[in-house]
């Protein structure tokens, strides 16, 4: 195994043709800006190696994403470059980060993820960047984002009803609800389910028997079938953008918010 480049709150390892992106912010893998460009230039990166045939996408700790953590201005602004229109801070923030997101969906290697544990808010969008996805009874997959006032972002309102159907995304959509891994399997969200502690193992032996077949092949249909997603899910980010930008400015979205720090049922007032 050896190690590939050195990245911010990622390691990179390879062996066998199957590249490992590891996530390394346990115990929840809040993400934010920099961590998404981080996994994005890994992705390019990768692309251009050709010892890499395949990649597994994984975390370290409890969750595999919980979701995101915007955090202040300098995570905003990479190379303290200043931004330079009127827009809001929260457009400019979200609207970088969902650029970085794009590019996740651009990448040209298939990509296996590996759920651990909770998949969450834009922590699911990041796991739906992947092919396939191997998971565990423990974990849980969730678009909770009308518990907190608001939108889906991260490309969700195309990638998940393009996996699990219409009906199955208005659901998670409209009631926040958690999915446990064997609804996940049954619905699609997920490929494989295997013994909490096997799930890395079983998603690096799916990327390998990948890695078996003729790279170029897989490249090309690849390539093939997912032809256009990188731009339906920018279309979709746009859109998601704008709504986003006012529902966080309502006081239903600040009780959301409130009330999911203090562990408690939100009061909404359709304000």
């Amino acid at each position: 195994m050896s190690a590939i480049g050195e990245y911010e709150d990622i390691q990179v390892t390879l062996e066998q043709h199957v590249a490992t992106i590891t996530i390394q912010r346990p115990p929840f893998n809040y993400f934010d800006y920099n961590l998404i460009c981080a996994i994005a230039d890994a992705f390019d990166d990768l692309d251009k190696l050709d010892d890499c045939r395949a990649i597994v996408l994984a975390a370290e700790g409890k969750a595999f994403c919980a979701g995101a953590n915007f955090g202040g201005g300098d995570a905003i602004n990479r190379d303290d470059e200043q931004p330079k229109s009127e827009e809001s801070a929260f457009r400019r923030r979200s609207g970088r980060l969902y650029g970085e997101a794009v590019r996740l969906f651009g990448n040209k290697k298939p990509v296996v993820c590996a759920i651990q544990g909770a998949a969450i808010g834009g922590g699911l969008g990041l796991a739906l960047v992947g092919d396939f996805r191997v998971t565990c009874a423990e974990a849980r997959f969730a678009a909770n984002f009308s518990r907190l006032g608001f939108h889906p972002g991260f490309g969700l309102s195309h990638t998940l009803p393009a996996l699990i159907g219409q009906q199955n995304a208005h659901l998670m959509f409209y009631t926040g609800r958690r999915i446990k891994g064997e609804q996940a399997i049954a619905w699609g969200m997920a490929d494989h389910i295997v013994p909490q502690d096997q799930v890395l193992k079983a998603a690096t032996e799916l990327a390998r028997e990948i890695a078996g077949s003729a790279p170029l092949a897989v490249q090309s249909i690849r390539a093939t079938v997912r032809r256009g997603l990188a731009d339906r899910v920018r279309a979709a980010t746009d859109h998601e953008l704008n709504e986003q930008e006012w529902l966080i400015q309502t006081a239903d979205s600040a009780e959301g918010i409130k009330a999911t720090a203090e562990r408690r049922e939100p009061v909404f007032n359709n304000k």
